[in-house]
């Protein structure tokens, strides 16, 4: 089974949640801080991390920041009902979920359930039909979902597993709008509700990528008020 790392200061969030995974059958990694649960993963990776913002020594975006720059490990936040800034930004690194506090177990054990599927985790999950198509070439790009490589002009181009799929939607149809709605559904669980301002996160990262790599590139096209398309 995968192997999770929950990353808190609350030593109760760590018992409870540790508990409520466990008992779905996941071996759980438990930290205090995120420089612990940094040290740690260097020697035992896990299959995902949830971790919690407001930590000492190294907060949970700090950590965020630093696996994204070796690593697409997916990664839910775990954030207070206050913190609508720290949920975009985390959103603009990287981070493939949110749950805000107080939350249900049976929520998230939901959530994790739903990344999981969607990365494709090591206990043998099978990922959607979608994921287990052909390498998908459209001019420049070209993107292998067995593999989740990215490439533009035979440069890689390192995705999460949520942008990946966003990416994949878009570039299946070129030309064809997608509505937000509809690149929630191909990127997400349908027992996973997010709002229009995180595809539109996932979108801006996603052109920020492959700028980085092609200032030129202007692939992904905006339709105010419709949706997003990618360029035929």
């Amino acid at each position: 089974m995968p192997t999770i790392a929950l990353v808190d200061d609350d030593r109760n969030i760590l018992t409870s949640v540790s508990i409520a995974l466990e008992a779905e059958g996941y071996r759980i990694e438990t930290y205090t801080d995120g420089a612990s649960a940094l040290d740690g993963f260097k020697t035992n990776p896990p299959d995902l991390a949830i971790l919690d913002i407001k930590m000492p020594r190294m907060d949970g975006m700090e950590l965020l920041r630093r696996l994204r720059q070796k690593t697409d490990m997916p990664v839910i936040f775990l954030t207070s009902k206050d913190e609508e800034i720290d949920e975009l930004f985390g959103l603009k690194m990287g981070a493939d979920d949110f749950i805000k506090k107080p939350f249900s177990q049976r929520l998230l054990v939901e959530r994790v359930k739903a990344v999981l599927r969607r990365a494709g985790a090591k206990d043998g999950v099978v990922t959607r039909e979608v994921d287990s198509a052909k390498v998908l070439e459209r001019g420049n790009l070209r993107m292998d979902p067995e593999r989740h490589t990215c490439t533009w002009k035979g440069e890689p181009v390192t995705l999460t597993v949520t942008e990946f799929l966003i990416l994949q939607a878009l570039a299946q149809r070129p030309g064809v709008v997608k509505s937000r709605n509809a690149l929630m559904d191909a990127a997400y669980d349908d027992q996973v509700y997010v709002d229009d301002r995180t595809i539109d996160s996932h979108i801006k990262r996603l052109r920020k990528k492959f700028k980085s790599v092609d200032e030129s590139f202007e692939m992904i096209e905006t339709l105010y008020g419709v949706g997003y398309r990618f360029k035929e």
